[in-house]
């Protein structure tokens, strides 16, 4: 079982920066995956950015060059840092877990990002 929390989220202006954070209950060098994904209203939850167990990140056309995806292994934590922000960046972000036996989501941070 993993328990993930995210927190971070909030109101920023059109081309300002937020990071999120999330924690996780176990350590993270054992999650094979893990991810930040969104879903804004009326549309289907995407994935955002991920990195393995390796260290190995992808990202979303939408988000590259702006969100960058990291973890610090000693505080079984993974950010995603979002610089020049977007309107059409407004979403509930998840962080998801990918382990060798089962799959997990956090409850949600909300994102709103102003014109």
């Amino acid at each position: 079982q993993v328990q993930l929390v995210e927190s971070g989220g909030g109101l920023v202006q059109a081309g300002g920066s937020l990071r999120l954070s999330c924690a996780a209950s176990k350590a993270i060098f054992s999650i094979n995956r893990m991810s930040w994904y969104r879903q804004a209203p009326g549309k289907q939850r995407e994935l955002v950015a991920a990195i393995t167990s390796g260290g190995i990140t992808n990202y979303a056309d939408s988000v590259k060059g702006r969100f960058t995806i990291s973890r610090d292994n000693a505080k079984n934590t993974v950010y995603l840092q979002m610089n020049s922000l977007k309107p059409g960046d407004t979403a509930v972000y998840y962080c998801y877990a990918l382990t060798s036996v089962a799959d997990y989501w956090g409850q949600g941070t909300q994102v709103t990002v102003s014109s």
